[in-house]
């Protein structure tokens, strides 16, 4: 059980608030009129990420020590947040920048990241996270792509599924096994970069929601990468990468959801301001308003929990992965309803793409199934549960 006397702090420098400003700016001028475009014709959003990295907008996701700002850990969730209550596949795509990123931060030597952070924090180059497969998404133990030590390289094989900035990305954290007698103990990361030989993409998937973020395999064929490409430079060490990596970024999925089901909850209010029905707005009937009221409640206790998932992850907290867990777990559940409920309340027109909630709609479902599907938390916080029950007998 927690300490009831440690109090969270989520306050955040003025310097960040002057931040989160600006990209909200940037994000009702340059998302807004985008991203129905954009999600149509899965366009990826280029022209935004240069117009978020002319504004440093990369930069409050990395340390200052590697370009970015000393504003606080939070500012990397909260500024994901407000990118989601916009466009949740320009958000995902910006997200797996610092996923990307993530396993050279918790594993990496210095030169590597010196190497790579401080580009990715200018905008000057994008990331991706390379884990699943085609036969290990949940099950990441029956991982399949290896790596073989010849010299001074180790040549990768192997497909990669469901790669968010496949294709996009100019830098790849991949995981492959080194060890295969060791299972997923012998699995090593190794920074790849786009162009290497022997590496290529699969086909652009046509997805339901979050169109603009592509999604493509990524292909290995005997691709030689160097030694000096092996994250830390020590073999099988990637399952400890990985399980720090996705214990950070769960907090940023969390967050997705939050600004998605902000956004959504936006909309409905203003239609609801709006639309007249039996003489008067229907903001005034009672069961719109607990709607809304409902849309309120769950927005906030997904941003607590959020927040205090973030706030974990940034201090090295014992518990964070168990927090991440339920964070990422309840955001995901109420985005789904909070954008349902959205569109409800527009009836028909919600139905329909002159309305945003529609997009919304479509794109919060698959909150609950990557960085961990709903049912992968459940068995995580079960396990938590069983841990903590056996201090009680």
């Amino acid at each position: 059980m927690n300490n009831p006397t440690s109090m969270l702090d989520f306050r955040l420098p003025d310097e960040a608030f002057e931040m989160l400003g600006l990209l909200r700016e940037v994000c009702e001028k340059e998302i807004v009129p985008r991203r129905a475009e954009m999600d149509a014709k899965e366009q990826f959003p280029t022209e935004i990420f240069q117009k978020f990295a002319q504004a440093g907008l990369f930069a409050p996701m990395f340390d200052e020590k590697y370009g970015g700002y000393n504003l606080g850990g939070m500012l990397t969730v909260i500024a994901i947040e407000v990118v989601s209550e916009y466009c949740l596949g320009v958000a995902t795509s910006l997200g797996a920048v610092k996923l990307g990123a993530l396993p050279i931060e918790h594993g990496g030597t210095e030169e590597q990241k010196m190497k790579y952070l401080p580009k990715l924090a200018a905008g000057e180059m994008i990331a991706a996270f390379a884990l699943t497969e085609p036969n290990a998404g949940s099950d990441v133990p029956n991982l399949q792509t290896t790596a073989v030590k010849k010299g001074d390289r180790y040549v990768l094989n192997g497909t990669k599924q469901w790669i968010t900035n496949a294709g996009q990305a100019d830098v790849y954290s991949v995981f492959a096994l080194t060890d295969k007698s060791k299972g997923p103990r012998g699995m090593s990361c190794f920074i790849v970069e786009k162009g290497t030989k022997g590496l290529s993409f699969g086909k652009l998937e046509d997805k339901m929601g979050i169109r603009c973020s592509h999604t493509r395999q990524v292909i290995f064929e005997d691709c030689e990468i160097p030694e000096e490409n092996l994250v830390g430079l020590k073999p099988n060490q990637g399952f400890i990468h990985a399980i720090k990596t996705l214990n950070s970024s769960r907090p940023f999925i969390a967050s997705m959801a939050v600004g998605l089901a902000q956004g959504a909850y936006r909309e409905a209010v203003k239609y609801a301001r709006q639309r007249e029905q039996f003489g008067k707005n229907i903001i005034n009937f009672q069961v719109v308003q607990h709607m809304l009221a409902d849309m309120v409640v769950k927005i906030e206790a997904a941003r607590l929990l959020a927040y205090r998932a973030a706030k974990y992850s940034a201090e090295n907290h014992p518990e964070t992965a168990k927090h991440s867990a339920i964070a990422k777990y309840y955001s995901s559940e109420i985005a789904v309803q909070v954008c349902n409920d959205a569109l409800q309340l527009h009836g028909g027109y919600g139905f329909t793409k002159d309305y945003p909630v529609e997009k919304m709609f479509r794109d919060s479902k698959i909150l609950t199934i990557y960085e961990g599907t709903s049912q992968i938390q459940k068995n995580e916080i079960a396990a938590y549960v069983i841990k903590e029950s056996n201090k009680l007998v």
